[in-house]
């Protein structure tokens, strides 16, 4: 029974890191892109 419990957290943890993983590479995605429409405006103006 302590097993499942464990084997229960661990699998949240992990599923809760995953998330925030994907968060984070999505708002650096998001980051780089506007650095390059920055650019672009620079470039352009």
């Amino acid at each position: 029974m302590k097993a499942m419990n464990l084997t229960k957290k661990i699998l949240v943890i992990a599923l809760l890191t995953a998330v925030a993983a994907c968060n984070t590479v999505k708002g650096a995605g998001q980051d780089i892109e506007s650095v390059g429409r920055a650019g672009d405006r620079a470039i352009h103006n």
